[in-house]
């Protein structure tokens, strides 16, 4: 029987009793499925509950076959190892045993001697070169995210749930999880805004606070389908804008006809050669079809305009976010970053960064890359300021910005106008409303206080603030798409695109370095 996750009439609230998930029915097959949606939604409150980890308020969740869970943040507990997580500390303890002689006739007769093979082959397979009684405080959280995935896979279940699988996983550790899940052959379901892993997928599934849609493809074949459901909303915008002017001309033609109607009549009442009383009636009869057809006219009017504002809705929800920026003022042949022979670290003995060097000049884009643990933040932070050379020069230029993975550019006490005006004293009310508004911050939306804003939101709010005055030379960014939701991704990347400055960047994400136009990049070593 295959592995089957099926919901029927799902429902799920928070402490507070807002519902979350109302009545979902989907069925997840042995296939690789995405599961995407605005920050919010619920995607991770799903695979809890399709996991166990969570119970329905209402509707239930069928499970055929065995699952493996892979949560956002794997905990490492004091003293556990490896063998710990794979659940084989016994069993290597007992090839040991084998190996010194030591053992009995019972470890002999149950033993597994293919035991480290399987368990080298499965932690190579995600690109790890660790042993089995290596501590998982010793690792960074990507290699502990490797490992409990390689532990899972290891464990041979039906069905992975993995949630954010390469978040904070470098280059080589987002290939390897994507190589995984091009040769999974079993059921997956994967929360990720990772559009190369999306890519992997056989299927997608949008979670909306409206309920789930199901998308037979992977994420190409999602965007082509919303970009068909655009098409569709602005031609049923467009149809129920010409019934509106049809209706309006109809009715303005029935008004003329009724006028030159009644104009005849009175002509006729003033040559006084009919009764009274039959004056009296035609005019009570043409007082009545005039009112009935207002009023025919006014319900058509109301429905046309109904058809007209769901329409826009449904373009206004489906609308690539676009972005009109002023100029830097940026010349090509200005230089607004120069690094010289730099060495630095925090210890002397053994330097992050050695004899490096950089310059930007102009409109440059630059990616910064390398694996976890190659002196990316260490780099960074020599730009701002916050390490000093221990050789070397670094010369940056005034109006650089640095927005970092906290955006701690913004107050989070204050409100994001308040922090445009807080960042450019200069401006004008106006011109702060403008530019928030750029950024899909209009009106009350521009009072929110950043402390109450979503990641997407906050990072959005950042790139308003430093982008929306005067754009700075040089933009600095560090890891940008992390915990962002797909839509949060490309509304920054359509931003930067926008951006006519120097761009230096650091993150994993090729789709998103792709889409930004990075001309240069900049590969740090673990040795500097």
């Amino acid at each position: 029987m295959p592995a089957v996750i099926t919901l029927s009439r799902l429902s799920w609230s928070t402490s507070e009793g807002h519902a979350l998930l109302s009545d979902l029915d989907l069925v997840f097959g042995p296939e690789r499925t995405g599961l995407i949606g605005r920050n919010g939604t619920g995607k991770t409150t799903l695979l809890r509950l399709m996991a166990g980890d969570l119970r329905p308020a209402a509707g239930g969740v069928m499970v055929s076959g065995r699952i493996g869970f892979l949560r956002q943040s794997v905990q490492a507990r004091a003293g556990e190892t490896v063998a710990d997580l794979f659940g084989v500390t016994e069993a290597l303890s007992q090839l040991r045993r084998a190996e010194e002689g030591r053992a009995s006739d019972e470890d002999l007769l149950t033993a597994d001697w293919s035991l480290e093979s399987r368990l080298a082959a499965a932690l190579a397979g995600l690109g790890l070169d660790v042993g089995p009684q290596t501590l998982l405080t010793a690792l960074s959280g990507g290699q502990r995210t490797r490992v409990s995935l390689a532990a899972l896979v290891f464990s041979e279940p039906d069905f992975l749930l993995l949630d954010e699988p390469t978040n904070n996983l470098d280059r080589g550790g987002r290939e390897a999880v994507i190589e995984l899940m091009t040769r999974w052959r079993g059921g997956a379901v994967v929360v990720s805004h990772d559009r190369e892993l999306l890519e992997r997928m056989d299927c997608t599934v949008e979670l909306t606070s409206l309920g789930a849609t199901r998308y037979g493809g992977n994420w190409s074949h999602y965007r082509a389908c919303k970009a068909r459901e655009l098409a569709a909303a602005r031609r049923d915008l467009s149809d129920a804008e010409k019934r509106m002017a049809e209706l309006a001309r109809s009715v303005q033609e029935t008004a003329e006809r009724k006028a030159r109607k009644d104009g005849a009549g009175q002509r006729k009442r003033a040559r006084g050669d009919m009764p009274r009383i039959v004056l009296g009636g035609l005019k009570n009869q043409s007082e009545g079809t005039g009112g009935a057809q207002a009023r025919l006219a006014e319900r058509r009017r109301e429905q046309a305009a109904e058809v007209a504002t769901e329409a826009r809705g449904h373009i206004e929800v489906l609308e690539p976010f676009s972005v009109v920026l002023p100029p830097s003022g940026l010349p090509a042949g200005r230089t607004v970053l120069s690094v010289e022979a730099v060495t630095t670290g925090y210890d002397p003995a053994r330097p992050v960064l050695r004899d490096l060097s950089l310059m930007m000049v102009g409109p440059e884009r630059i990616a910064v890359t390398g694996p976890n643990g190659c002196g990316k933040t260490t780099f960074l932070r020599l730009l701002t300021g916050e390490l000093r050379p221990r050789s070397g020069s670094v010369w940056t230029t005034p109006d650089m910005a640095v927005l970092d993975q906290q955006v701690s550019l913004l107050d989070p006490a204050l409100s994001i106008r308040d922090n445009f005006l807080r960042l450019h004293p200069q401006a004008q009310e106006n011109d702060c409303r403008a530019a928030l508004a750029r950024f899909m911050f209009r009106a009350d939306a521009a009072l929110q206080p950043v402390a109450a804003l979503s990641g997407g939101q906050v990072l959005r709010a950042g790139l308003a603030c430093a982008l929306g005055g005067t754009p700075p030379s040089l933009l600095v960014l560090d890891e940008p798409t992390n915990h962002l939701d797909l839509d949060s991704i490309e509304t920054v990347e359509i931003g930067l695109r926008a951006y006519d400055g120097a761009l230096l960047v650091v993150s994993h994400d090729e789709v998103f370095l792709e889409g930004i136009g990075i001309t240069r990049r900049l590969h740090l070593s673990p040795k500097g």
